[in-house]
């Protein structure tokens, strides 16, 4: 008689992914009152647009209600949209707020891009 050997069949060590994009508190609040102000009653959406010296450009836009496409994202108490043609390049990514002496605005801290123009604007990965 031979013997056999009993191989126990582990499953696959699965990494847990990182967010699809969190937002900073300034990001948050600025969020926040845009919600209760000029946009009551809309969401923002995130998406990448082809556009820029780099190719890709962020692209930000407030709608009534999500779309067919639309993931929805939940940070700090605020909800937005991410389009989800934009989710390969968006995960991990972080939105801030910033406001410096002559502009405000939003702003990502991307994993994912390899590099941006000279003018900021547009990103590649």
């Amino acid at each position: 008689m031979t013997e056999q050997n009993t191989v126990t069949a582990r499953p696959p060590v699965r990494r847990e992914l990182p967010p699809l994009l969190s937002l900073t508190e300034r990001a948050a609040q600025r969020l926040e009152t845009l919600y209760r102000t000029n946009h009551a009653g809309h969401l923002l959406r995130i998406g990448v647009s082809t556009k820029g010296c780099s190719g890709n450009a962020y692209d930000m836009t407030f709608v009534e209600q999500p779309g067919p496409g639309d993931e929805v994202v939940k940070d700090k108490g605020v909800t937005l949209l991410v389009d989800r043609k934009a989710t390969l390049f968006l995960i991990g990514s972080v939105m801030d707020y910033e406001v410096k002496q002559l502009e405000a605005g939003f702003t990502f801290s991307n994993p994912n891009e390899k590099g941006r123009c000279g003018c900021g604007e547009s990103f590649h990965v």
